[in-house]
């Protein structure tokens, strides 16, 4: 039978860890790619107008509307760069691999070095968000009638850039969940392997890239390549198999290559990862869950999905597809340490001989709070699917029993959340504006604007229930503050000018 080189019949003799710059250089450069969008923020702050956002989630808006932004011609240029040089974006230049990477610095600063968890059916969950942020849309056009997408002009300019972004305390969760707690819980680049749509593209690009991770006849299998490697990429053994790295997660950081004792390692054009020759005998993959785990870790996965995605209407889809992969797995972690009398997690001993630790208890506690968010969340959302469908109904036939459905199911939901939603608030001052209650209408106006002052379609219709109660003196008001918050916007515009009686 063949063996690897690191194999016990095959003894290392190999010198001490070659430390390696490599770290700091790439640090360098994604500081400056910090540096661009701070410059691209500022920029459209003092002028106004700026370049669309250049960042590849924009792309899916291409794709619905039909209108090519910059973040669509980005994401073109990295999937095309992605087929000949393979992965380098993902390690030189993405924002949310610098916050992982940072993270995994600091933990190992205090003497931390989380293991990566290994799950067979979660490393799906990057292509399911990559169907759903691109392909979805178009499909469910396509079954309403509506057409294909095709393109029709250019919108590489915007005066409101942040206009699809989250606020600023929902973005930075989304860095703190997505760039540095998945990377606690679930090692390093835990979001790229369990998250990240744009990585599920370059994942397939990347298995046709020639530009490869390659090896030379000096390699001795000493493992030094697999220890510096942040990608959880098993360098050592993919180039004893097939002389370069065929693992499609290996994000050409180049950290091995600057590792190597014997300067083996480099990077190079040849054959494909996927022609690249299979040998007769690969190592036996380790999986850290039986396949009943990782069967509740997809449905834990699916609740996290179906309970955070758009809460409030407020968290995007990445925070959503983060924050359910860390629910799925601490769930099944807390399962497996109540079964467990010695339980050990990332190096912190939460229980021995069936009794729990100063950490473990702390984390028994972290744990139920998070799961009696989750609870609280899910039953938050319930009641708003539901007003939703009912608001619907009522919106299209008139029916008032659904209206008052509708209203029941967002009062449960305003009721049970933590968080104002402003889309609640607006639909239930549109069905208190339709019962004639326009003090209710008002008030919950009011609150719509405070949550998202871009709700264009909230200021006009507080600027009616105005001119209802107390005429155009009272409405002017309404429309001048509107446009403080969306300057120059069209129907606010065309609305005063109705109100000035011009």
């Amino acid at each position: 039978m063949a063996t690897l080189p690191n194999s016990p019949s095959h003894p290392i003799r190999c010198g001490p860890f070659k430390v390696t710059r490599r770290g700091l250089a790439r640090a360098a450069v994604l500081a400056g790619v910090h540096a661009v969008i701070l410059f691209h923020i500022l920029q459209w702050k003092l002028s106004g107008t700026t370049v669309t956002p250049v960042e590849p989630s924009e792309a899916a808006t291409s794709i619905e509307s039909g209108y090519v932004n910059a973040g669509f011609i980005l994401f073109g240029l990295l999937i095309l760069t992605t087929l000949i040089f393979g992965r380098f974006f993902c390690g030189w230049a993405c924002h949310v691999v610098a916050y992982q990477d940072l993270c995994a610095w600091l933990l190992k600063k205090i003497g931390l070095r989380p293991k990566p968890i290994r799950s067979r059916l979660l490393v799906f969950i990057p292509f399911y968000a990559a169907f759903d942020m691109f392909l979805r849309p178009s499909i469910e056009k396509l079954l309403r009638g509506g057409g294909e997408t095709t393109f029709q002009a250019f919108a590489l300019s915007t005066d409101n850039l942040w206009e699809r972004f989250p606020g600023l305390w929902i973005t930075i969760l989304t860095i703190v969940v997505d760039g540095f707690i998945i990377v606690w819980w679930l090692g390093a680049k835990g979001f790229c392997t369990y998250g990240c749509p744009y990585g599920a593209i370059f994942n397939i690009a990347d298995r046709a890239a020639p530009g490869r991770i390659r090896v030379t006849d000096a390699c001795n299998g000493c493992g030094h390549c697999t220890a510096a490697c942040t990608s959880n990429v098993r360098v050592h053994e993919e180039v004893a198999l097939y002389k370069n790295v065929v693992d499609a997660g290996c994000m050409k950081c180049l950290d091995c290559v600057s590792s190597c004792p014997k300067d083996a390692l480099y990077f190079g054009m040849g054959a494909p990862g996927l022609l690249s020759p299979r040998p007769a005998v690969k190592p036996a993959k380790v999986y850290d869950f039986t396949w009943t785990g990782e069967v509740f870790l997809v449905l834990l996965f699916a609740v996290g999905i179906l309970t955070y995605r758009n809460l409030y209407a407020q968290v995007p889809f990445l925070l959503a597809l983060g924050a359910s992969a860390i629910f799925a797995f601490s769930t099944l972690a807390f399962a497996r340490m109540l079964r467990s009398p010695d339980f050990t997690f990332q190096k912190h001993v939460l229980r021995t001989n069936g009794k729990f630790t100063k950490s473990g208890a702390a984390a028994v506690l972290i744990y139920l709070a998070f799961a009696a968010f989750t609870v609280e969340s899910a039953c938050v959302q319930f009641y708003t699917k539901m007003g939703d469908r009912c608001f619907q109904i009522a919106r299209q036939s008139r029916d008032g029993l659904a209206r008052d459905a509708s209203m029941e199911y967002y009062q449960s939901a305003e009721k049970y959340g933590l968080f104002g939603d402003k889309n609640i608030q607006h639909a239930l001052a549109s069905i208190a504006y339709n019962r004639g209650s326009f003090d209710e209408a008002d008030r919950r106006l009011r609150t719509t604007v405070e949550l998202d002052p871009h709700i264009v379609s909230a200021w006009i219709e507080l600027a009616e229930v105005q001119l209802r109660k107390g005429g155009p003196t009272a409405a002017k008001p309404v429309l001048e503050q509107a446009l403080v918050a969306n300057p120059g916007n069209a129907a606010i515009l065309e609305k005063l000018k109705l109100v000035n009686g011009k």
